[in-house]
This record gives C-alpha cells, sequence and structure tokens, in this order.
C-alpha cells in the first residue's frame, strides 16, 4: 500500500520549468538587439501604413496607441525589478515620468501628426496617474495628441473590454481609426480599427 501510495504521489506532481533561466532569456533578448529590431519592424509596417492610409483621406483620421511597452519604453523598470511586479513601485516608476520612447514608434506618431491624422492614447493606466503620463509624454516630444484615454481608477473589466469599448466610442464620435498598435492582445482585440500592429512583449501579460 505504501509503494501504491508513493507511485500515485509522484503520478500526478510535475515541476514547473525553473523560472531563472527564463529570466536570463529575456535579458539576453533585449540585450542582443533583437527585442528593439522587433520593434522597429513592426513599427515599420505600421508606419508604411499610415502614410498609404492617409492619401486614401477620410474625416478625421485617426491612429490609437496603447503606451507602456508601446510607445513608452519601461525596461529600466522591469530590468531593476527583475520582471517582478510591485504595485508601489510601479506607481513611483510612472510618477517619475521619465520612461523613454521607443524611437520606431514616436516615428509613428511623428509621422500621423505630419500627415494630419490625430492620435489618441489609449492606456491601461489608471486616471490618477494622468498627470504623470502627460507629463512623460510631453518629455519625449509626443504632447500633440488629441485625446488621452485612462483606465478609470474604478474599472475592474479586462483591459480587453475597456480597451474595446473606449475605441467604439470613438468611432460612435465619428473618427476613423486606421491603426491601432499596442503590445498586448488585449490593446488590439475587438475590432474598431482598420487594421492592427501587435509589437513583441514578452515580460508580462495584461488580458
Amino acid at each position: 500500500m505504501v509503494l501504491a501510495l508513493a507511485g500515485c504521489a509522484t503520478s500526478v506532481t510535475r515541476e514547473p520549468a525553473n523560472l531563472f533561466p527564463h529570466k536570463q532569456e529575456l535579458r539576453a533578448y533585449v540585450e542582443s538587439g533583437d527585442y528593439r529590431r522587433e520593434i522597429a519592424a513592426v513599427a515599420a509596417r505600421a508606419q508604411a501604413w499610415v502614410e498609404q492610409r492617409a492619401k486614401a483621406g477620410g474625416a478625421k483620421l485617426t491612429v490609437v496607441f496603447d503606451l507602456d511597452e508601446t510607445l513608452l519604453d519601461n525596461w529600466a523598470y522591469l530590468s531593476a525589478m527583475d520582471f517582478g511586479y510591485v504595485h508601489r513601485e510601479w506607481d513611483l516608476w510612472v510618477e517619475e515620468a521619465r520612461a523613454p520612447a521607443h524611437e520606431p514608434v514616436r516615428e509613428i506618431f511623428r509621422a500621423a501628426r505630419r500627415l494630419g491624422i490625430e492620435v489618441v492614447f489609449l492606456t491601461g493606466r489608471p486616471e490618477r496617474a494622468r498627470v504623470a503620463t502627460e507629463k512623460n509624454l510631453r518629455a519625449i516630444g509626443c504632447g500633440d495628441f488629441a485625446v488621452l484615454i485612462c483606465r478609470p481608477d474604478e474599472e475592474r473589466g479586462t483591459q480587453a473590454s475597456f480597451k474595446a469599448a473606449a475605441r467604439g466610442g470613438l468611432v460612435a464620435a465619428g473618427r476613423t481609426i486606421i491603426a491601432n498598435l499596442g503590445d498586448q492582445a488585449s490593446d488590439l482585440s475587438g475590432g474598431f480599427a482598420e487594421r492592427t500592429f501587435k509589437l513583441p512583449n514578452p515580460f508580462y501579460l495584461s488580458q
């Protein structure tokens, strides 16, 4: 009976893969330059589409950008925290308003504005982070936006549902969203955009 129980115990127990090698893999992905090269490749396709679509014209053409790990690069925070999330530390990082831009994505912003296309920032950051977020956007030269939509502080739904509803509201108000850029599937799901562009993010998952 002892042997049978022991065998039963081992049959239902499986140790997950060790986390440390995965963290090392993530660091190598960034330090090798592959991460930023892949961002640049997606951004190039997005910018080409925005420039092509602008020629066709239309009313209230708009590009929607997510912020964190899309336009804003939080690698300094992610690395310092060893990919962990501590609510207070994240809030302090946001308040510092010093996240740099992912340059290829900022170029899409600049191209859109040169073409007379409006930019909407749609972020999962809470409303209480609006002032710091606007400060950060101005610091990276992206203060010329039409709307910054933050997640209401009391919002408890998924990121996907919040962002889809926000895009639906933009379209209902007469905007034509020609491109929607984000690093999470939840940034892009739910429609209301002519094209979507998914940037890489193997660091965390937002639903």
